[in-house]
Parts: C-alpha cells; sequence; structure tokens
C-alpha cells in the first residue's frame, strides 16, 4: 500500500510503498476514504513531540470502510463507514491519561496511508449527514475542543464564551460546539478575514489581537462594564497575551488551555486571578467516553465541520507546509481512497 512516512526529524515526509497491515485478534483494518491534518502531523516532523518513535506513517484523523475484522471482533463492522478515535489507551481515571496513552499516528502508525490497523474499540460509525471529507475532519480537535469546553470549561447554556485564534481546527469546534449549545461566543484573531467567517458562523462578534488595546475593545463591544466579561475563554497560544485573557474574564471564569503556539505564559498577576477567584485549566485530547458524547452531539445538532483545502496522499508535504505557514480557515484533508 502507499503511506506518507517520516523517516528523520526536520525532512520532508515521503510518499512510498509499504506492505498492508494485517488485523490481529480484536482488530480491524481500516481501508482509509480521507484522512486530516492537525499540528501535531507537523510537531512531529520537527522532532517536537515527545517519545519520538522513526519512522511512522503520520496522521491521527480518518474515516474510512473496514476491510478486515481480527478475531473478536463482530462481523458487524465489515464493510462499515466509520470514523476512528486517535485518543487511544486513555485509562481508568477520566481527570488524567494514563502511562500507557497514545495518540494514532506516532508512535503507532497513522492515517496518512491506504489502510490503517486499530483496534476495534477505536471505532465509531461514520455519522450519515457527513461525507467522509467532513467526518475525516472530526475526531482529534473534535475531541480536544469538546474536552475543553464541555469537560473541563463545563460550558453552560446561556454564558459567553471567547475562543481565541479562531481559524485552526479546535478553535473552529469550540466556536460551533458552543454556538450549537446555546452559547453567546466571541472570537479573536490576527485575521479581519477569519473574524468575518467566524461571525457568519454564529459568533456574536470579534476582535483583532494584533491591536494592543484588544482586550479594552473586547469589552465594549460586549458591554462595558461588569457584564460584558467572559464566563469562559477557550484558549492555544498561551504566550504573553494570556495575561490579557485574565483581564477579559469574569469573576469565577475559566480559562481553558490547550495549546502554546505563542510560548511560555508571562506576565500574570496573581491578585487578579484569586481576587477574580478564575479557575486556570489545562486540557489534552479526551476519553473513550467523551469522544462518545461528541460524535452523538455531533450528530444530534449536525455539525458540518469547516474544511480548508484538500489535498492528494502525493501532495501530503505540500499539506504539511500548509498547515505550518497558519493560514488556515478550519481542517486541510488528504483524500486518499
Amino acid at each position: 500500500m502507499k503511506a506518507a512516512i517520516i523517516q528523520e526529524i526536520n525532512q520532508p515526509v515521503s510518499i512510498q510503498e509499504v506492505e498492508k497491515p494485517q488485523a490481529g485478534a480484536g482488530e480491524v483494518v481500516v481501508k482509509i476514504k480521507v484522512a486530516a491534518l492537525n499540528h501535531r502531523d507537523v510537531f512531529v516532523q520537527q522532532g517536537l513531540y515527545p517519545g519520538m518513535k522513526l519512522p511512522v506513517i503520520i496522521g491521527s484523523d480518518g474515516a474510512g470502510i473496514v476491510s478486515e475484522i481480527g478475531e473478536g471482533v463482530s462481523e458487524e463492522w465489515l464493510n462499515k463507514e466509520v470514523i476512528i478515535n486517535p485518543s487511544h489507551n486513555w485509562g481508568a481515571d477520566a481527570r488524567f491519561y494514563g502511562k500507557s496513552f497514545r495518540i494514532l499516528g506516532m508512535p503507532e502508525n497513522g492515517t496518512f496511508a491506504e489502510y490503517v490497523k486499530v483496534a476495534a474499540e477505536y471505532l465509531y460509525a461514520k455519522p450519515a449527514h457527513l461525507s467522509f471529507e467532513a467526518a475525516a475532519a472530526v475526531p482529534l480537535v473534535g475531541l480536544t475542543a469538546w474536552r475543553a469546553l464541555m469537560s473541563r470549561a463545563g460550558m453552560k447554556p446561556g454564558e459567553r464564551v471567547l475562543i481565541t485564534g479562531i481559524g485552526g481546527g479546535a478553535a473552529l469546534f469550540a466556536l460551533q460546539f458552543a454556538v450549537a449549545g446555546g452559547s453567546e461566543v466571541w472570537v479573536t484573531s490576527g485575521s479581519d478575514e477569519k473574524i468575518e467567517k467566524a461571525i457568519a458562523l454564529g459568533a456574536k462578534g470579534g476582535v483583532n489581537y494584533k491591536d494592543p488595546n484588544w482586550a479594552k475593545n473586547l469589552i465594549a463591544a460586549t458591554g462595558g462594564d461588569r457584564s460584558g466579561y467572559f464566563d469562559v475563554i477557550i484558549d492555544s497560544a498561551g504566550g504573553p497575551g494570556f495575561a490579557k485573557l485574565i483581564d477579559v474574564a469574569t469573576a469565577g471564569g475559566r480559562i481553558c488551555f490547550f495549546g502554546g503556539t505563542t510560548g511560555n505564559i508571562t506576565d500574570i498577576i496573581p491578585a487578579k486571578v484569586f481576587f477574580k477567584q478564575l479557575n486556570i485549566l489545562g486540557s489534552t485530547m479526551g476519553t473513550e467516553a467523551e469522544f462518545a458524547e461528541m460524535i452523538r452531539f455531533v450528530e444530534e445538532k449536525q455539525i458540518q465541520p469547516i474544511l480548508d483545502e484538500t489535498f492528494t496522499l502525493d501532495e501530503a508535504e505540500i499539506a504539511l507546509r500548509h498547515m505550518d505557514n497558519g493560514t488556515q480557515f478550519g481542517k486541510i484533508v488528504l483524500k486518499i481512497g
């Protein structure tokens, strides 16, 4: 089969012919129709991910058709259209993953291939309202956004939510989940065009974080007083700008972050956190139960993932560079089967 493989750190991905995987006990082989990119794929390529193991077929997201089942797997899965939960071996404690936790696509071979082998417990029927392209866009960032917004931050209908850096896959899912969940959503971005696109998806408004007064402008836009502050803030950037999130959070608010693309968090004034009784929460991926909850919500609310651009498997390196540039609005996908 054909697959996209990372052989060495900081080298272009190579397209090679490799042996097709075989399903063992409790496993299935999925013929991948469409895979999707995540920043994780770029980080693996750059050697920035813990526990590096090369060579590896990258890719955490995929949708396809079950082509082979192993011993002990129900025959109902055979020839079924599925998506794959990439969050494996979370463990017994829902609060934090265990030592055996893995994300599909390193160290285990991932979805940037014509076939992938996974344990059957990580299969879910593809939501009927989604194309393979849309379905492939859901797993990793959908789960990340769901845990951050719903489990960790505990968003409730009617709350005011701020989502920073709109345009990436997880931020867009957080926007769609919060809007569908009945909250008032605002966004930040370095691009006015992305803010307008977010408003078209249901955001009430947004501000450009390149403006040094963005926090004051945001509060003014939302009401100009304490009623204009945010109950829930979802962030993936960290960095020096994180301190301003504390300024725009309401008393007792929850700030949940799952990334640090702009570096270490600095310049936080402790008194602003403890006098406002803020909850600052970290989040990564999610449990099997959270994945199932997220898929049910996507089906119930008929959520359509936002897609940016489609490439072929042979164009995987071009797609990775497009991801690395950070200009996308939505998920980048690879059409394979």
